[in-house]
């Protein structure tokens, strides 16, 4: 408690830095990735993705980000065993956003699509682990996310390959790829509008005390669902078919009509990623401000006040505008070639995916959910579509992520302890 009482307002201060940080690379990484294919597929430039994350990641960061929030994320430490010792929690967290930040800026660099998920989950075992001790860990939880690392990306590929191959069916080879995409598109449409509200409404909206029977979901989704279906109707009423762009590549005026689809599937995965994700950045961040505002209580939940989803939502457009570049290219161009129908079956993929785990309660991570989707729609189009060293850099960075959190996280904690005192 003394500690907490001397060297408060500067524990808050670095938190608030760390957590900066932190945020800073789930921009970088985390939503670069999710623009990635909608870049890749050339349904939009970096710049309009850009704008599109700033405008629809804050929103979802700020109105479904969580007004409240659990201190100790994903239940992997037990808070009882911090009563006494209050100072141990904000130093692990603290420790924690700076590993995990980074590992992002790492990862990020070298333009690896990482799990933010797991990189904070991992750094808190790690100094759950060594700083507390090994029975502080709930390793129930931790074998969860291992498990989530091969059924989460293996779920989207699956989808994503079925998918692609309805288009392939209904669509891409058929002697009026044009005609059919006008015809066929609008129910895809429907598909978006109702997987990524079910997104919305099970993973964002819970955050600010809103929730639904499974009845209610269902019918507020199949509502919005219909709404885009007729917009996205109106707005492909205004593409004509072109004979001069289909010279060179036959399904030229095909893509365009996937490209409205993908503009509005970009806004919607952004809000959804924004109302999930910014809980990585401001779950620690929450953690540490309950318990310097409380002067040293444990508490195992904590009333956020906006400033903290700013700082949370701000980091992560600022990110992904300064750093985003790198992940966006692996994702878009550097597993396969992305086309605008492509880029919406991965995509699609992926937020259906998310909403079937969130359903069984299965922890899944942005990244590899839209890497397994991207690999699927590459599959579809055979294995020589893919280019194997890419995916291999990939797979290797999503197995040394939850270690390096861990590993610097025990490292920054005695850092932190050696300064501040234990």
């Amino acid at each position: 408690m003394e500690i907490i009482a001397n060297y408060g307002n500067v524990l808050l201060i670095l938190a608030i830095v760390f957590g900066v940080f932190m945020a800073w690379g789930i921009g970088a990484n985390d939503v670069a990735n999710a623009m990635g294919t909608s870049v890749g597929s050339g349904a939009v430039t970096i710049k309009q993705a850009i704008v599109i994350a700033v405008i629809f990641e804050l929103s979802g960061a700020i109105l479904a980000g969580g007004e409240v929030t659990a201190t100790i994320r994903k239940g992997i430490l037990d808070a009882a065993l911090f009563v006494n010792e209050p100072h141990l929690l904000v130093y692990g967290m603290l420790a924690s956003l700076l590993a995990a930040g980074a590992w992002l800026l790492i990862a990020s660099s070298f333009g690896l699509p990482v799990s933010t998920t797991h990189s904070i989950v991992g750094a808190i075992v790690g100094f759950g682990a060594v700083g507390i001790g090994v029975d502080a860990v709930a390793w129930s939880e931790v074998f969860k996310i291992v498990i989530s690392w091969i059924a989460s990306p293996v779920l989207a590929g699956v989808i994503s390959f079925t998918l692609f191959r309805s288009l392939q069916n209904l669509i891409i080879d058929t002697k009026n790829p044009f005609g059919n995409a006008k015809k066929y598109v609008p129910y895809y449409m429907f598909l978006v509008g109702f997987v990524v509200s079910l997104v919305t409404i099970f993973k964002g909206l819970k955050h600010v005390g809103l929730s639904f029977n499974t009845l209610t979901s269902y019918s507020l989704s199949i509502g919005f669902g219909l709404l885009v279906a007729i917009i996205g109707t109106l707005l492909i009423r205004n593409i004509h078919l072109d004979p001069d762009e289909n010279k060179d590549f036959y399904y030229a005026s095909m893509e365009r009509v996937f490209g409205v689809l993908m503009i509005i599937t970009a806004a919607a995965m952004a809000f959804a990623h924004g109302s999930n994700d910014v809980a990585n950045a401001i779950g620690p961040l929450a953690a540490i401000y309950s318990v310097i505002e409380s002067g040293g209580a444990i508490g195992s939940k904590s009333v956020l006040p906006l400033w903290i989803l700013l700082v949370g939502g701000g980091g992560i457009v600022i990110g992904l505008i300064t750093y985003g570049h790198k992940v966006i290219a692996t994702i878009g161009t550097g597993i396969t070639q992305l086309t605008p129908s492509r880029g919406f079956a991965a995509t699609l993929a992926a937020a259906a995916t998310v909403v079937i785990a969130s359903g069984t309660g299965i922890p899944v991570s942005t990244t590899q959910v839209l890497v397994g989707a991207v690999l699927g729609v590459g599959l579809a189009r055979g294995v020589a579509a893919l280019d194997t060293r890419v995916i291999n850099r990939i797979f290797l960075s999503w197995i040394v992520t939850l270690p390096a959190g861990a590993f610097m996280s025990i490292l920054f904690f005695f850092a932190l302890k050696g300064a501040f005192g234990a």
